[in-house]
């Protein structure tokens, strides 16, 4: 747990305003599909917003905190 918490600290000090922009957006992405308390009739619209968003976001976030732990440690 605690190399986890290393990887995250790692990433954060090189994360700049966007990267945590984008990690709140894909966040929210991510609750609007958990919680979908939506009419039936824009569920089905909403839930795929939603999955577009959270698609967007995550690809680009996993690239980058991969690239920070696999890097070596200064």
């Amino acid at each position: 747990m605690k190399k986890l918490f290393c990887y995250a600290e790692r990433y954060i000090a090189k994360s700049d305003w966007k990267d945590l922009a984008m990690l709140k957006f894909c966040l929210f992405a991510m609750g609007v599909l958990a919680g979908m308390k939506i009419p039936e009739k824009n569920k089905k619209q909403a839930g795929w917003i939603a999955a577009g968003v959270f698609v967007a976001t995550y690809i680009p976030l996993m690239a980058k905190f991969f690239s920070v732990i696999t890097e070596k440690e200064e």
